[in-house]
């Protein structure tokens, strides 16, 4: 998804803007194949009470009420319970950001002008000296969504976010009593750790061997067995603490 045109509707001001998202999986992507032959393995759809393949036509979506008993709904009573908003992002409210908790976030999108807009500008400057967010609504695809837009770096970033009945946080965690010199130590840990976030430190290792493994197999090469570690084990935690202090 890149290049998507839509609108920010800000009261009755309408601002143009192409969302892209800013995230994007760098997963290395695997194929099944057959073993025997090499070649992909293809799925087809296979009714099992039928005992025959069923072509796309021929199928409808349904949510199972009970066990084996399904309310079923066609492609068009699907699509006539969408909420139409006509492609555009519409603001309902602006809130402080730190009432928001993080796991509300889902995936962001950077919303640009498709040129040089006055309207643009004018809300990126309120969003930068307000210190506020923007709640709206819209839909991506054919899914309904609210989602925050905030100030960064001189553009305007959009969030989706999840829904309430979507976050699950335990009522209750159990926690245990600790003593002053462990919390110090904890501390002291925490000071030879302190650093800065700088994103390119922290690189994917798990990608990269499979990248350096594809490269080794193109050239012919074997892939070694990597040699597995324990973990220390130390069920003490102020030796632990102090262990961890001096391997530092």
């Amino acid at each position: 998804m890149a290049n998507i045109k839509s609108a920010i509707s800000f009261g009755l001001v309408n601002i143009p803007v192409v969302y892209t998202p800013i995230i994007h999986n760098n997963d290395m992507t695997f194929h099944q194949l057959h073993k025997k032959c090499g070649h992909r393995i293809q799925y087809q759809k296979y009714c099992n009470h039928c005992k025959k393949q069923v072509k796309e036509i021929d199928l409808v979506k349904g949510y199972e009420v009970e066990e084996n008993e399904f309310i079923t709904f066609t492609k068009d009573e699907l699509a006539n319970m969408r909420i139409d908003l006509k492609g555009t992002i519409e603001v309902v409210a602006f809130v402080p950001e730190k009432e928001i908790p993080p796991f509300y976030y889902e995936k962001t999108y950077v919303l640009s002008p498709p040129k040089k807009e006055k309207a643009y500008s004018l809300f990126l400057e309120v969003l930068k000296k307000s210190g506020k967010v923007a709640v709206a609504k819209t839909t991506l695809g054919t899914k309904f969504y609210y989602c925050l837009l905030r100030f960064y770096e001189g553009v305007i970033l959009m969030s989706t976010m999840y829904f309430e009945e979507e976050v699950e946080i335990p009522e209750t965690v159990t926690t245990a009593a600790f003593s002053k010199q462990e919390f110090d130590l904890a501390l002291k840990l925490v000071d030879q750790l302190a650093s800065h976030f700088t994103p390119e430190d922290y690189q994917d290792d798990y990608q990269k061997q499979i990248k350096e493994a594809i490269q080794k197999k193109q050239e012919g090469k074997t892939i070694s067995k990597k040699k597995s570690s324990k973990a220390p084990s130390v069920k003490d935690l102020m030796t632990s603490l102090q262990k961890s202090l001096e391997a530092k």
